[in-house]
């Protein structure tokens, strides 16, 4: 469902939440066939191991995988091809900085469509350790202790 923004999630790439702390986000556009918008449409898409890098002053995603289309016959591409980020040259200048002198990671945190637009949430992210990612899992699984006690009381409207 398309919420009131108009934007609808295609794929969420919850493996990188679990790896990497995000610090900002982003919201790019991307270079797409026919048949991989509607191959998409279809959400057939996988950003798990996908990332973002910067060359030659242009954005690029690698390793983001579009089925080819059923019905595309000769003009599917190949579904883990490298494809063009569009944003602003401002944008791409001050990611391009932060990566090479802090240290950080780009990577395609979702996939939606805004509008007939399909976009993409890049995030600048810093790596997790292991002990990163115990004490977050920790923290989710006492969250759903608490709200799992909370929902079994019943109160009296105190």
């Amino acid at each position: 469902m398309a919420d009131k923004n108009g934007t609808k999630l295609i794929a969420p790439n919850k493996k990188a939440r679990h790896d990497y702390f995000v610090m900002e986000t982003y919201e790019a556009g991307i270079e797409l066939f026919g048949t991989e918008v509607k191959s998409i449409r279809k959400g057939q898409v996988n950003l798990k191991d996908s990332y973002c890098y910067v060359d030659k002053g242009e954005l690029f995603v690698s390793g983001m995988h579009i089925s080819p289309y059923e019905q595309g016959n000769i003009f599917n591409k190949d579904p883990m091809r490298i494809r063009k980020l569009l944003m602003h040259k401002k944008e791409i200048n001050k990611l391009l900085g932060l990566v090479t002198q802090q240290g950080l990671t780009l990577v395609p945190l979702s996939m939606y469509f805004r509008g007939s637009r399909v976009k993409i949430e890049v995030g600048l992210c810093k790596g997790k350790k292991l002990y990163d990612k115990r004490d977050s899992e920790a923290q989710r699984q006492s969250g759903r202790d608490i709200e799992r006690a909370m929902k079994s009381k019943s109160y009296d409207g105190y």
